[in-house]
């Protein structure tokens, strides 16, 4: 399948295109490192939600203890400086899930959920890697308003709660597309490899998110995709004071 035909689907279901305005500020040669490092921060953050979820709804608790335990090494490495980036030996979930009894679609969200937080976290390695080939240094870096910004819309009760996050989780993860996409024509040879390359391997992940907010919710979700497609276009075009992944434009004081 062509970048274009796995885009189609990405863009429908976006409201807008990230401004050219990011795209030049996120091109330039001194922005790279911050490039990297919160684009790692972003696919280690993409898995630690797939795992809140797993944990607060779906698996039994020494389920959530093995969750916790397969993404303690990178949470180490990455909050505590400690260990050496070397993750080859936590590829895999240790043990089996066990989902809960009392939610009918346990297993179904474990299935997607488990598979999407290991190619996160292999693209959280890979990701690294390239830092590392590069002499980019793994800094702390206070993360973007974007996806906070849109969760703080989601509503407080269950089940709505869920179908809320898992709507919330699908632009997250379609905007992280298009940006691939958006970038990959503007790098170096490695970096246009590797972000055609994740936008392949990531791009079914928004309707895997959407088909499960469906499936658990008890109401049509159209009115509610349609609500956080709003609050997401805005929150791309609306100015940020840094530049991270999912920043919008920069505010023109800062830029200049």
């Amino acid at each position: 399948m062509s970048t274009l035909e796995l885009l189609a689907p990405i863009n429908a279901f976006l409201q807008c295109e990230t401004p050219q305005a990011w795209i030049d500020e996120a091109i330039r040669p001194e922005n790279l490192s911050v490039l990297l490092v919160d684009h790692a921060n972003c696919e280690l953050k993409a898995a630690q939600t797939a795992m809140l979820l797993l944990r607060r709804y779906a698996v039994d608790k020494e389920s959530g203890e093995a969750l916790l335990a397969w993404l303690k090494p990178f949470e180490d490495f990455v909050y505590r400086k400690i260990g050496t980036g070397d993750f080859s030996q936590h590829v895999n979930l240790s043990k089996k899930l066990i989902s809960r009894s009392n939610f009918e679609h346990g297993d179904e969200l474990i299935s997607k959920m488990v598979l999407l937080i290991k190619e996160e976290l292999h693209h959280f390695q890979q990701v690294l890697e390239i830092m590392q080939s590069r002499g980019v240094e793994y800094e702390n870096l206070t993360a973007a308003r974007y996806a906070r910004g849109l969760m703080k819309y989601v509503r407080t009760h269950d089940p709505v709660k869920l179908t809320d996050t898992l709507i919330c989780g699908a632009y997250i993860e379609a905007r992280s597309c298009e940006r691939f996409a958006k970038l990959a024509p503007y790098l170096d040879e490695e970096l246009n490899k590797f972000y055609v390359s994740l936008l392949r391997s990531e791009a079914r992940h928004f309707e895997d998110y959407l088909s499960l907010a469906q499936r658990i919710s008890k109401e049509n979700i159209t009115e509610r995709v349609s609500y956080f497609a709003e609050k997401e276009k805005a929150l791309v075009q609306s100015s940020d004071q840094f530049f991270r992944f999912h920043s919008g434009p920069l505010a023109a004081e800062v830029a200049s």
